[in-house]
Parts: structure tokens; C-alpha cells; sequence
């Protein structure tokens, strides 16, 4: 089968171009299919058409996207959700557009109708006309099913969760040796340094903490900032915390050692998240979760099963659970537990490739029927 493969792969890593990459990966590993890779990605966290080289860039995907959608079967698009992202977006509709009966959208955050279709009558609309008539759209999960129910018929919208890979899964020999030493209890935040992740939150948290506490609690910090001035500060701010460590960007072996080591992983977001893959790898690594009920991460987390729901940009809210964490470690294995188990049976790639794979054959077939009658 030929594919048009529309979507960023890293770098940057993010959450969306990971996803992007894994499922590349095993469509190009499956020697069934012929493979057209056009790369999204940019090369910053900015959302926007911020420069005259982005321009420039959009301007040459757009020409790729001209030059080869005619020759594929399925037409396999990752969506944006920011103002210059859906434009662009438009524009490959646009192309594409005696061709949208074989395109599957794939949305992997959840603040496009809360971002872009509630704010502009037009916007959605123009979206609307053209998703109307796709193949079928994919979310991460049940929580989104909403931001397309007056756009296209339900029978074409498709939920499938993300994952964690395979590398990072643990034992529960593994976890339950590591909840017997939780002295000192360490938390981790592994995600990209942006604006709105929480993470300055974490630190203003544990300074609050009496001393005591403070010294009984490690927390380690990695992923990339938006810019060299944000992580020049956030460096200054933790210059003095001798409990509190910044480990850059980390992926394979560090990145597991991280979260391997890990009791806790803490992602206070205010952001509408679509399903964090972050949440699922500290699952896959027996941690507890503390979280917000940020949009897609509803879908995956409960609070008291899977860890401890904080209020979003609450300082005190998260302080109460860091005093709970550490004075009841003992409250904390059985949800560990709890999460690699769901993990090892929801969060496979195995199960995220061959999800999107049987959609994607689904689609060619049917498209290839209706062309014949």
C-alpha cells in the first residue's frame, strides 16, 4: 500500500513527533508498505509562523504535499491545533482536496475547539467543510470525541490511546525493591520546560516544605526549554537547592534511569493536554502519578488509583500531596503497582501501531471499493 505520511519527527522530541516516529517506524519496518515522509517539524517549541524561513518552510510542504499526495492510497496527516498551524493545515485540505475521502487526520492534543473553533465562527467552518468529507479523523482518547461531534459523522472518528515504549517497562520485582528505599523520596518531572507545564510550581512546592521534609525529598528535572534565557533562569532559581537537580535533555538509557529510579512523577499542567506519552511512561516505570485533570489526561488518570490530583497553578494544592507522599510512603507502592499493571495491558506500541494500522488498511479498503462502484 502507498502512504502519504504527513507529520513531525524529531527532533525537537515532543510527545507528537514521538508518537509520529513509532508508528513510521513499524509502517516502514512492514515491507506491505511504500512509505512518502513529509516532516513537519520545526525547529523550535514556538507556535506560529514566527519567521521568514518558517514561511519559506511551510511554503516547501505545501509544494511536497502538491508533488506527492496523488500518488498515495492513504493520506495519513497529523494535525495542528495553534492559529498558523490550522492555516497551514487548510492549505493541505486544500491540495488534497479530491483526495480528502482517503485522509485520516490524527489529532494528538485536545485544545483545537477550545483554541481555535469556539474563538472563530469562520475558522470552523472552513475546518468543518473540509473534515466533513476525510476518511476518518483519530483522537487519543474518549474526552475528544466532542471537538468533532458537529464536524464529521461519529462512525469515522477513532479513539486510540497513546503508549509507552517498550524499553522503559519495568518488572514489579523491580518497583517493589525500589519503594523500599524511600529515603530520600524522589520526584520527577520529565517533560518539555515550557510555560504552563507546572513546573515552576514543583519548585515554589517545595519551598514550601518545613526543612525536614525538604531534606527527605530529592527532585530531578529534565527536557528542553523554549529558549537559552528560560533555562538560564530556571538554573538561577535552582542554583541553591541542593536537593533539586536539572538533568537536560535525556532520552534512552538516561531517560529510563530517570524514571527507574523515579517514586513519583509530577506533571502539574495547566494546559489542555491531549494524552500525555510522559504519564504513561511513568506508569510503565512503576511511579506514582500527581496530576491536573487537564484535558486528555482524564482519559487515563484517576485520582487516589493512579496517583494524586492537584488544582491547576495550585501551590498549596500540590504542597498538601508532597506532606501526604512523604509523611504515608507507605500509601504509595500499591498504586505503582496499580499503574505498571494498566500500563503493560492499555500502553503498548504494539497496541498503538496496530490500532492505526488496521485503520489505515480499513480506509484503503473501503476507499478502494466505492472507486470501483
Amino acid at each position: 500500500m502507498k502512504i502519504l505520511f504527513i507529520g513531525p519527527l524529531p527532533d525537537p522530541v515532543t510527545g507528537h513527533s514521538l508518537a509520529c516516529k513509532i508508528l513510521l517506524d513499524e509502517l516502514i519496518e512492514d515491507h506491505e508498505h511504500e512509505v512518502d515522509v513529509i516532516n513537519l517539524s520545526k525547529d523550535s517549541f514556538k507556535n506560529g509562523l514566527n519567521s521568514f524561513s518558517r514561511i519559506i518552510a511551510v511554503l516547501r510542504i505545501i509544494q511536497e504535499v502538491l508533488r506527492k499526495h496523488g500518488r498515495a492510497q492513504v493520506i495519513y496527516f497529523t494535525i495542528s491545533e495553534s492559529f498558523a498551524g490550522n492555516i497551514k493545515d487548510i492549505l493541505i485540505y486544500l491540495v488534497c482536496f479530491k483526495r480528502l475521502s482517503r485522509m485520516i487526520i490524527h489529532l494528538h492534543g485536545g485544545s483545537l475547539k477550545k483554541l481555535l473553533f469556539d474563538k472563530s465562527r469562520l475558522l470552523f467552518r472552513v475546518n468543518k467543510y473540509f473534515i466533513c468529507r476525510l476518511g476518518g479523523v483519530i483522537v487519543v482518547g474518549p474526552s475528544h470525541v466532542s471537538i468533532f461531534s458537529r464536524i464529521i459523522s461519529s462512525e469515522k472518528v477513532h479513539i486510540v490511546p497513546n503508549f509507552s515504549e517498550d524499553y522503559l517497562f519495568t518488572t514489579e520485582g523491580e518497583i517493589i525493591s525500589k519503594f523500599r528505599d524511600m529515603r530520600p523520596l524522589r520526584i520527577l518531572f520529565l517533560s518539555n520546560l515550557i510555560q504552563g507545564k507546572g513546573f515552576n510550581e514543583i519548585i515554589d512546592a517545595y519551598l514550601e516544605l518545613s526543612e525536614d521534609f525538604k531534606k527527605r525529598v530529592i527532585i530531578d528535572f529534565a527536557g528542553s526549554f523554549e529558549s537559552d534565557i528560560h533555562k538560564m533562569k530556571f538554573l538561577s532559581r535552582i542554583e541553591r537547592l541542593s536537593q533539586i537537580h536539572y538533568h537536560g535533555f535525556v532520552g534512552g538509557a538516561e531517560k529510563k534511569d530517570l524514571l527507574s529510579r523515579a517514586h513519583i512523577f509530577c506533571l502539574p499542567t495547566s494546559l489542555c493536554e491531549g494524552q500525555p506519552i510522559s504519564i504513561l511512561e511513568a506508569y510503565a516505570s512503576g511511579c506514582v502519578v500527581i496530576t491536573t485533570a487537564q484535558g486528555g489526561i482524564q482519559d487515563v488518570f484517576r485520582d487516589n488509583i493512579n496517583g494524586f490530583e492537584v488544582e491547576v497553578k495550585s501551590i498549596r494544592s500540590l504542597k498538601l500531596v508532597f506532606d501526604q507522599c512523604v509523611r504515608h510512603p507507605d500509601k504509595l507502592l500499591p498504586i505503582a503497582i496499580e499503574n505498571f499493571n494498566t500500563a503493560r495491558e492499555k500502553y503498548r506500541t504494539s497496541n498503538y501501531n496496530s490500532s492505526l494500522i488496521g485503520i489505515i488498511h480499513n480506509l484503503s479498503k473501503k476507499d478502494s471499493r466505492l472507486h470501483r462502484i
